[in-house]
């Protein structure tokens, strides 16, 4: 089995894996399931997992769900890099980046996952609200309490984490956002920028978001990687994107892997060191998917399946 390449985690020192294993859909799962999983990563070298606190039917469902068919020991939560996520609130839906529901959230993760710490907190998407003196209180408390080690944001513009930067004292180590080869948004608009006329061409990101991760050493994360766009299905197999599949299925054929480890490479060939982030709950999709964590696209075959997925090659 293919052992996944690692990537720098923004400033922190450590190397974590350029494919991860999101958990949001392991609620129903049995304790069986959940741990051939897990177990299926861990052999492909998916040594970091991916929660939130609203993943699943209740709050924290599918972080209590892991720890239960986990059962970890300690050496085996210590070889384990864990990132969870707080700020969306279901009911409503809104956004709370404030000091009490930052660090409750947070402890009812630890609670949830049977753990002392977490690895990794994101800021789970932008809260217009956002008063940054309070986000960095709460992660210093966080912090000194020995409760979170690294801090980062998800679907943050540049401007965002500027102003967060300007009152947090931890760097800003991830951001994740949603980026597939047809949801690609954060790097097509740079390839078409300064053409009139084209939708490719409006900035969308506050501008460069790609370009500004890496040169903040912030390690961009990939969800949805094989989603068609925002929420509407994959696009593997889908036949609306048929020229797409075509140059999938002939590349996997040419690398002897299968299509999603292609869709994944595409992300993992970028040299921003992107993390994809995994969705599904099928250990043969994962080991697939892992075997594109190192497959060295050439630039011609990056860029025709960049095109293939209707981007503009100017």
């Amino acid at each position: 089995m293919t052992t996944v390449t690692t990537v720098p985690l923004g400033t922190t020192g450590i190397r974590v894996p350029n494919v991860v294993l999101g958990l949001m859909r392991i609620e129903s799962m049995s304790d069986e399931a959940v741990r051939e999983l897990v177990e299926t990563g861990l052999d492909a070298g998916i040594d970091m997992v991916d929660h939130a606190d609203i993943y699943g039917s209740e709050l924290h469902a599918c972080e209590a769900r892991f720890a239960e068919a986990m059962q970890l020991t300690p050496a085996q939560r210590e070889a384990l890099t864990i990132q969870s996520k707080a700020g969306i609130v279901k009911d409503g839906p809104y956004f709370d980046f404030s000091f009490d529901h930052l660090v409750s959230s947070v402890e009812a993760s630890l609670r949830a996952l049977r753990t002392d710490y977490l690895d990794v907190l994101l800021l789970h998407r932008p809260d217009a609200l956002v008063e940054p003196d309070e986000v960095a209180r709460a992660f210093d408390h966080l912090e000194s309490t020995g409760k979170v080690r690294a801090f980062g944001v998800s679907n943050h513009t540049p401007g965002q984490i500027e102003l967060l930067r300007r009152s947090v004292r931890q760097p800003i180590v991830a951001n994740q956002v949603q980026l597939s080869i047809t949801h690609s948004p954060l790097i097509a608009q740079g390839v078409a920028a300064n053409m009139a006329g084209e939708d490719q061409s409006i900035v969308r990101d506050g501008g460069g978001l790609v370009d500004y991760c890496r040169l903040h050493d912030i390690t961009l994360q990939a969800w949805s990687p094989f989603q068609a766009g925002f929420f509407n299905g994959v696009f593997l197999g889908n036949p609306d994107y048929a020229e797409l599949n075509a140059v999938v299925d002939r590349l996997a054929g040419a690398y002897g892997v299968d299509p999603i480890a292609i869709a994944t490479a595409w992300i993992t060939r970028h040299p921003a060191g992107i993390q994809v982030i995994l969705g599904t709950t099928n250990p043969d999709r994962v080991r697939a998917a892992a075997d594109g964590s190192d497959i060295p696209l050439t630039r011609a075959e990056w860029y025709e399946l960049f095109r293939a997925a209707g981007h503009i090659v100017p």
